[in-house]
């Protein structure tokens, strides 16, 4: 490169340099669409206005949650992976991001390609529930019922490719219980529709049913992790009757590909201030989650992973879009 290049070269360096930092300062400048990709009340609903309201009194701007339900989370990722990249439209990443990966044949984006991980939230396990005019009190119990009347029971979800879809088919798969799955767009739905007794058992992801289970509204029976959750110690695993099984839920904020580094690492930082801030850490315990921070190549890693084991589990289990 000549002397008179890089004399011309230099300046537009300097000014995509300048440019980056009056872009990360100024950012937010108006008001940021978190996009939950499910109908209200749900975990992924719950936790997005639980840092959304930390974001929005930290950052200076609204931080605003648009329900987006339908296709078992693909309508609300594909609407964020089309969005611009300007850092102004975000994604409660969950567990279907990984699973449908494998579940769904013909998805219009490849989520690990098209998604920018911004920060990893919380892992939490899910819970088996069942209505409470349901004659069981434990899994033993529950297997034993299911047996006695295969097809009987109906499986609820919170749509097709969830975590609580999958845990379900696992548990099926495991134990040879045969029960038909009934998805909903979301897992605020398919609670409502539990405590009226409409389905009989739902694996959800244990903050949007602690509340429920509290108040005596549904029967828990088990959660899904390797080990007891410790706000409700009690209440055993689905892995001390059927050994083996573990299944847990995980969340994070992911934003369209291309999103500027700075704004990324931003975010990043202040989503992780708040995972370390005490009484934000209570919150999260009380609904049984626990932190997962870390860079946002960290979070990366997370969805990399939970995608390849989601793949094993969609293939063992023979789970199928309905």
């Amino acid at each position: 490169m000549s002397r008179m290049s890089r004399l011309l070269v230099l300046p537009l360096v300097c000014l995509a340099a300048v440019s980056g930092l009056a872009r990360a300062a100024d950012y937010p400048a108006k008001s940021v669409k978190f996009v939950v990709p499910y109908a209200p009340a749900g975990t992924t609903d719950v936790l997005a206005r639980i840092v959304a309201q930390w974001l929005t009194e930290k950052m200076g701007q609204s931080f605003y949650i648009e329900n987006k339900p339908g296709a078992g989370n693909n309508m609300g990722t594909d609407f964020v992976v089309n969005a611009p990249p300007d850092g102004y439209t975000m994604l409660l990443v969950n567990p279907a991001n990984g699973i449908n990966a494998t579940l769904y044949k013909n998805l219009a984006f490849n989520f690990i390609r098209d998604v920018a991980p911004v920060a990893g939230l919380v892992r939490t396990p899910n819970v088996m529930e069942v209505t409470n005019s349901l004659p069981v009190k434990s899994v033993a119990e529950f297997i034993a019922y299911c047996k006695a009347h295969p097809g009987k029971l109906n499986m609820a979800s919170s749509g097709s490719g969830t975590s609580v879809h999958l845990s379900g088919e696992l548990f099926k798969s495991m134990t040879g219980c045969d029960m038909v799955h009934v998805p909903y767009k979301g897992a605020g739905p398919a609670m409502i529709d539990l405590i009226g007794g409409q389905v009989h058992v739902l694996f959800d992801n244990l903050p949007s049913s602690v509340a429920h289970i509290k108040a005596g509204k549904v029967r828990a029976l088990a959660v899904t992790s390797q080990e007891r959750e410790p706000s409700m110690p009690n209440l055993p695993t689905v892995g001390e009757t059927v050994p083996g099984y573990e299944a847990t839920a995980w969340f994070g904020v992911g934003m369209p590909k291309g999103t500027p580094r700075d704004i990324v690492e931003k975010v990043n930082a202040e989503v992780n201030r708040a995972l370390a801030d005490p009484k934000m850490r209570d919150r999260l315990a009380e609904l049984g989650g626990k932190p997962i921070p870390g860079s946002p190549e960290d979070f990366g890693k997370v969805i990399a992973a939970e995608t390849a084991k989601w793949e094993k589990v969609v293939s063992s289990s023979g789970a199928k879009v309905e």
